[in-house]
């Protein structure tokens, strides 16, 4: 015979029986009150996410157009050869004073006369310091050009620059801003003539360094950033995934084991400052690598991403369902035929898709860097990964600290491209991870 709990009675109202009150009013409100918290904190980080971005975007948007002048230039002989003896001397080419070149046809197009000095000074700094060498190179490749007038196409100084894309508040004295009002009636003489353009800024991508803002691009950054990416797939990529091998497949779980895997999860949190001091000791210090080079820095960023690849590797590793394990042991495969025919090639996307992610975290590492020397004044182009180069954010960090308003500009257009960098490869990831992954 069982005991019967009868329930309590309700007591009744005139409208009708009264509902128990299990407090369902203040857990539901409760639960509101939840996600109006979250979707706020939500709301909260995307304010500041684009508040960051719109700044960015609005200070180096600017950055991919430049503003160029095209105009005729007389090749004189009088300035480039004036004793003729490109001949015997070709290097008297590379010597001549390409600047007055261009400057004597900027002031025939404007009507300056070439004895004022004054605005013949002025006229110089209308130009960049950089039209030099597309002239130069011009008549070197060219001799027959000299005595000729070619039209040619200069890119204006930083600070005309400005000025024509509005950076420069023209409502001050003329006193306190660095273009007169003489170089902005020439602007605009220019614009009307349509002499003046403002194509794509090619030069941001293609340029070494340069301390003229107009002139300077990241061609080496881009060039050993991309060394470095190569150099850090080459040696992590190898050795994290064959380290993640033998402690999830072959090793046994032991005290060494254990200690080896804590490890490698408390190397995966150590700041990239420490390794960029590992990598000064080690590689400069004690194997006597050089600095600025991007073998060095591939080096250090391999250390870096090694604890990354290797946590993913071995969670793609247990991914795999046991069953394929016995399977292919049960028909008579090797431990080591199990691994690599059928528990890798299930694993590649995972694989993968923490390589990509480990990539794209070098990619932006700064300290460590910095630390090994590369933060070089590089012009020209490495060839291979032991001549000096720089990187795309030690880049950055160097326009930052320039004093020179153009290079905020470069700065933050330097940024959007890291950043559009950096969301492609995050992208591959994410679409080789859909492409491959198999669901269990």
């Amino acid at each position: 015979m069982t005991d019967t709990v009868l329930a309590a009675p309700v007591a009744a109202t005139p409208k009708g029986p009264r509902k128990r009150d299990f407090g369902l009013k203040r857990r539901h409100a409760a639960e509101r009150r939840f996600r109006l918290f979250g979707l706020a904190a939500i709301a909260i980080g995307l304010g500041f996410l684009a508040l960051l971005l719109g700044s960015v975007v609005l200070k180096g948007y600017t950055a991919f157009v430049q503003t160029s002048v095209t105009f005729p230039i007389a090749f004189d002989p009088a300035i480039i050869d004036k004793d003729n003896k490109r001949a015997s001397d070709p290097k008297v080419l590379v010597a001549a004073n390409y600047p007055v070149v261009a400057r004597n046809g900027l002031a025939a197009v404007l009507g300056v006369d070439v004895k004022d000095k004054k605005a013949m000074k002025e006229l110089g700094n209308f130009l960049s310091d950089s039209s030099r060498v597309p002239l130069r190179d011009f008549v070197t490749a060219n001799p027959a050009v000299i005595g000729q007038t070619r039209d040619f196409t200069l890119l204006l100084s930083a600070d005309l620059d400005s000025a024509s894309k509005g950076q420069i508040d023209l409502g001050v004295p003329e006193a306190k801003r660095k273009v007169s009002d003489r170089q902005l009636a020439w602007l605009k003489t220019l614009r009307d003539k349509g002499m003046i353009s403002t194509p794509f800024n090619w030069g941001l991508l293609t340029f070494g360094a340069s301390s003229r803002p107009e002139a300077a691009g990241l061609g080496v950054a881009l060039i050993g950033s991309f060394i470095m990416m190569v150099v850090v797939l080459v040696c992590a990529l190898p050795l994290g995934v064959a380290a993640s091998i033998y402690l999830e497949e072959f090793a046994r779980k032991t005290r060494f084991t254990d200690f080896i895997e804590v490890n490698i999860n408390n190397l995966a949190a150590v700041p990239s400052i420490v390794y960029g001091l590992l990598g000064l000791s080690v590689f400069i210090n004690v194997l006597g690598l050089p600095r600025s080079a991007p073998i060095v820095g591939g080096l250090v960023l391999s250390l870096m991403t090694l604890p990354t690849i290797i946590i993913a590797t071995r969670a793609a590793l247990r991914s795999v369902p046991p069953s394929i394990r016995a399977a292919a042991l049960g028909i008579g495969a090797s431990r080591m035929q199990m691994v690599f025919d059928h528990v890798l090639p299930l694993a590649t996307p995972g694989i993968l898709t923490g390589t990509i992610i480990g990539l794209a975290r070098a990619l932006g590492e700064t300290a460590p860097l910095l630390l090994i020397g590369m933060v070089a004044f590089v012009s020209d182009y490495p060839t291979n990964p032991f001549e000096p180069a720089t990187a795309m954010p030690v880049q950055i960090y160097m326009w930052a600290n320039e004093a020179e308003r153009a290079f905020v500009e470069r700065s933050s257009g330097a940024i959007i491209v890291l950043m559009i960098m950096l969301l492609l490869m995050n992208l591959v990831a994410i679409v080789l991870r859909r492409r491959f992954e198999r669901r269990w």
